[in-house]
């Protein structure tokens, strides 16, 4: 008994060490290299109707880019980190009773093998982005 209660000790303090770390947040180079194209408006809206909605692709799990149907793009910067959001065995899951997605709603990310929620965080507004004027037109 006395043998196992350093070994576990030591085990909880190398575990409260790892998980202490700071972790590198991931990036979805997909969709990096397409918000690069766009830059940011400064024009906010709360809410876009879930119709008009055609993609959600997270750029980190801090940073999600939205397009609507129009084709236009929007950047959203939800509060806090979506942990697992960019993993390429998960999906965004959201539920809500209005026809809109708001900043403030709970968006899930689920496991795709599994079906568990791995992380969850909430929307912040969404803000028009535009297309950048190509390299030779800048002053």
């Amino acid at each position: 008994m006395t043998i196992r209660y350093p070994i576990v000790l030591g085990a909880v303090l190398a575990f409260a060490g790892c998980a202490s770390a700071p972790q590198e947040e991931e990036v979805n180079k997909s969709a990096a290299k397409t918000l690069a194209k766009y830059e940011r408006t400064g024009e906010k809206t709360t809410c876009l109707s879930i119709t008009q909605i055609s993609q959600i692709r997270p750029v980190t799990e801090s940073t999600f880019l939205v397009r609507v149907r129009a084709g236009d793009y929007y950047v959203n910067d939800v509060s806090g980190r979506c942990n697992g959001a960019t993993q390429s065995f998960t999906r965004i899951e959201y539920t809500t009773s209005l026809n809109q997605l708001c900043s403030n709603e709970i968006i899930r990310i689920v496991d795709n093998t599994n079906g568990f929620q791995v992380g969850g965080c909430s929307l912040g507004s969404y803000e028009k982005l535009q297309k950048k004027p190509p390299a030779d037109e800048e002053g």
